[in-house]
């Protein structure tokens, strides 16, 4: 899918919202509120971390700013010491996918 297409659903995705919430303050429709289950991220391990790193040809202490994180946690992801949390995991999933995202931000 491309780039303009993934931002034209996301856009159409936000004026639905947006009509929503104007019908909903007009008072001429109800909100519902619904579960959403998300699997949890897949386990990524230190070869891994360190290839996503490289695919983004950035150093352990850049890698760490754009995932806010501290360099010496880059490292111990990277040496097996620690395994990142499912936070990180989904950072990590989006850096491995859509690096772009994280460095548009960065």
């Amino acid at each position: 899918m491309s780039r303009k297409s993934r931002q034209s659903q996301a856009f159409s995705k936000l004026m639905v919202g947006l009509e929503d919430a104007r019908a909903y303050h007009r008072g001429t429709a109800k909100l519902t509120v619904r579960d959403v289950h998300l699997k949890a991220p897949a386990p990524m391990s230190a070869h891994g971390v360190r290839t996503v790193r490289l695919a983004m040809r950035l150093s352990q202490a850049a890698f760490a700013r754009v995932l806010n994180v501290s360099p010496r946690t880059v490292q111990a992801w990277e040496t097996n010491v620690r395994q990142p949390s499912d936070a990180a995991l989904k950072l990590l999933s989006v850096a491995k996918k859509n690096p772009e995202v994280l460095l548009e931000s960065a």
